[in-house]
């Protein structure tokens, strides 16, 4: 499909009514049919595989609206997955929802045991000595963390004799986790986003002594650096996707570090503005920050790492 004359934005409305009708399925497989059937998880596939052979800009709106909406998807996942693995039966069957799919950021394959920090997953990418393999996780032996997240646990795999179902080489690699990092970080954005609404939201119609609470100047200072965080991680990852000054890549570990740090602040003040609704189920705002704290382990010592690189490339 040709995008010279789409625009990324289009895509956020489509994305929005697409995820509200996932979640409305109970089975994560037929979550995964509906976002499938409106062209979201195949949006970067190849046509030959059946997605829209789109770029990364049209990616990220789905993404963010996946985490305004709290997806409890690995959809930024499934959308690289199946654009990296072109031309291979697996890439149609994540284009399709058949399969979903997820990447281990902790551990390796030649070590066995690997963790899945966002899932559910059906396939699971790891990184090995040559790059990456993509492994049936079925059946593989598994111990569940749900200290962090209950509903959504981490789980540690071992994918020892699991079959390999397809490999990336070390380029391939690269190149998915840097898009990977990109839409991760736009993922944790949109849960800002999500939060911020809802607490302004709730802010302009709470009444207390005759005056909404969003009439306190206090809690109008809160209410803008909350904006301004969250503007911040849309600007750092707007700059993130578009090459520097010498037309070489930019690496996006700066704007993932500084979109879940920003999301988790966020995220936490909205729960205070609603003063601990945030922690019921009917206002779940703890989903969306467990999700982000998830993302922060995924990436344990991102922010060190970042640092370190930089100082090293000065």
């Amino acid at each position: 499909m040709s995008s010279d004359a789409l625009q990324p934005e289009e895509f956020a409305q489509a994305a929005e009514a697409a995820i509200m009708d996932a979640l409305t399925r109970q089975d994560v497989h037929d979550m995964a049919a509906v976002l499938a059937r409106a062209g979201l998880c195949g949006v970067m596939a190849a046509e030959d595989d059946g997605g829209l052979g789109l770029d990364l800009r049209f990616a990220l709106p789905i993404v963010h609206a996946a985490g305004r909406l709290r997806l409890p998807l690995p959809l930024a996942e499934q959308i690289v997955a199946a654009h990296a693995l072109a031309d291979t039966p697996q890439a149609a069957a994540l284009a399709s929802g058949e399969r979903l799919a997820g990447i281990a950021w902790q551990g390796r394959l030649p070590d066995g045991w690997v963790r899945l920090d966002h899932g559910p997953a059906d396939w699971v990418l790891a990184a090995d000595a040559e790059g990456a393999a993509l492994v049936d996780a079925a059946g593989s032996p598994r111990e569940v963390q749900a200290a962090l997240d209950p509903d959504c646990p981490q789980v540690w795999l071992d994918l020892r004799h699991a079959p390999v179902l397809a490999r990336l080489d070390t380029s391939a690699w690269d190149a998915l986790q840097r898009q990977a990092r990109l839409l991760l970080a736009e993922f944790a954005n949109g849960a800002a986003e999500g939060a911020l609404q809802a607490a302004a939201s709730y802010m302009a119609t709470r009444v207390q002594f005759g005056r909404p609470l969003s009439a306190k100047q206090a809690v109008r200072h809160l209410l803008a650096r909350m904006r301004l965080l969250q503007e911040v991680s849309s600007a750092a990852i707007r700059r993130a996707i578009r090459p520097d000054e010498y037309g070489a890549p930019r690496d996006p570990r700066p704007a993932l570090a500084g979109a879940i740090a920003n999301a988790a602040f966020v995220i936490e003040k909205a729960i205070h503005l609603h003063g601990g609704m945030g922690f019921t189920w009917e206002l779940p705002l703890h989903r969306a920050l467990r999700a982000v704290r998830r993302l922060d382990a995924a990436f344990g010592g991102l922010s060190r790492e970042t640092g370190r690189a930089f100082i090293e490339s000065v």
